[in-house]
């Protein structure tokens, strides 16, 4: 279901842009496909949430996720299918398998650039959206990620460090089954 409802926003997005450059005489054809496909995402909407409410175990383990400021619904339900191991492993073994971990590209006496690659894009994609909402609007991450920019950090590297620290903020929430709370 999260597949296909991914597939529907980028096709009512690649739509949109259709319409804005479309000839008048196409326009609302454009914009009955656009309608049709809304209503096909309200549906997966609502059987998405069905499903989420019927296991206590996935409602319990979204209101915990959904609680941290800056990660909404969606990303939850992304987390909640494509990462079922959140929770389960250490930081470091989740910040891999999401692929968000920094490898060195060193050789001998070579210090090459640190970067991140693998892991599941799905997720990872998430994480990126939610880091990026955080970073205005989560008071911890926030501050993360401006000390990161006064250290001279370009901003593409302290984005994937706050993706960083939400998904191992994230793990240790649903491993300890507690809601976020900026005081602890």
């Amino acid at each position: 279901q999260l597949l296909r409802r991914r597939q529907i926003v980028d096709m009512i997005t690649a739509e949109s842009n259709r319409l804005k450059m479309a000839p008048d005489a196409i326009k609302t054809g454009i914009q009955s496909h656009i309608d049709y496909l809304k209503k096909e995402m309200d549906d997966i909407d609502k059987t998405l949430d069905n499903l989420i409410t019927e296991s206590e175990i996935c409602s319990n383990k979204l209101s915990i996720m959904t609680s941290l400021k800056g990660l909404g619904r969606v990303t939850g339900m992304n987390l909640l299918a494509n990462l079922p191991e959140l929770g389960k492993l250490d930081h470091k073994k989740i910040s891999a398998l999401v692929g968000v971990c920094p490898y060195s590209r060193d050789s001998g006496t070579y210090r090459g650039k640190r970067i991140i690659w693998g892991g599941r894009a799905q997720v990872r994609q998430a994480i990126y959206m939610a880091a990026l909402v955080a970073s205005r609007h989560n008071v911890l991450i926030k501050n993360f990620y401006e000390r990161l920019l006064e250290k001279g950090k370009p901003k593409k590297v302290a984005l994937v460090a706050c993706m960083r620290k939400m998904l191992v903020i994230l793990n240790a929430m649903v491993r300890d089954n507690r809601h976020w709370d900026p005081e602890f």
